[in-house]
C-alpha cells in the first residue's frame, strides 16, 4: 500500500509536519510513505496511492494562495477519487484559524471524490476531530499528536482494503 502527504511548507514546518505524520503511518508497517513539497510532487506516485494526505500552513485563516492555486490546477491530474484523504495544518499562532484550512482542504478531496477520515472523537484521546493543528513556532511538542494521527490513518486505510 501507498501512501502520500502532498504540503506547502514556507518555512519548513509544515514539512516537518508531514515527516511526523509519515512516521505514525509507517509504524503500520504495511504502508509505504512519501512526502512531497507541492513543488516537487510525484503525480505518479500519488495517482498509485490509496491514501493522500494535505496539509498547509494557515495564512488569513485559510490554506496558502499557492496551496489552493495547487489543489484547483491539479486537480484531474491527481486522480484521487475513491482513495483516503485527511488533512492537517501548521499556524503562527492559537486560533488562528488552521480549522478553517483544514476544512477547505477537506472540501476539495471531498468535492473530488475522496473519503475523509480523521478520527474524531471515535479513537479517544488525544481527539483530532477534523485534522491535527500545530503551533510552528514549537511544531516539535506536536509530534506525539501528529504521529498519532498517521497511526489512525493507516489503520483507517488497512481496514478499507
Amino acid at each position: 500500500m501507498k501512501a502520500a502527504i502532498v504540503f506547502d511548507s514556507r518555512t519548513h514546518t509544515t514539512e516537518k509536519a508531514a515527516a511526523f505524520i509519515a512516521e505514525g503511518l509507517k509504524s503500520i508497517g504495511e504502508i509505504e510513505v512519501r512526502c512531497f513539497n507541492i513543488d516537487d510532487a510525484d503525480f505518479a506516485y500519488i495517482q498509485q496511492s490509496q491514501l493522500v494526505v494535505f496539509g498547509s500552513p494557515t495564512y488569513m485563516a485559510s490554506v496558502t494562495a499557492k496551496m489552493k492555486s495547487w489543489l484547483e490546477s491539479n486537480a484531474g491530474k491527481l486522480k484521487l477519487a475513491g482513495k483516503l484523504g485527511g488533512a492537517y495544518a501548521t499556524e503562527q499562532y492559537i486560533h488562528g484559524g488552521a480549522e478553517n484550512a483544514i476544512q477547505e482542504m477537506l472540501v476539495f478531496m471531498m468535492v473530488m471524490g475522496m473519503m475523509t477520515y480523521s478520527g474524531g472523537s471515535a479513537c479517544g484521546r488525544p481527539v483530532i476531530h477534523l485534522g491535527p493543528v500545530g503551533m510552528s513556532q514549537d511544531i516539535e511538542s506536536f509530534k506525539e499528536l501528529f504521529m498519532t494521527y498517521g497511526q489512525r490513518m493507516g489503520e483507517q486505510l488497512l481496514k478499507l482494503l
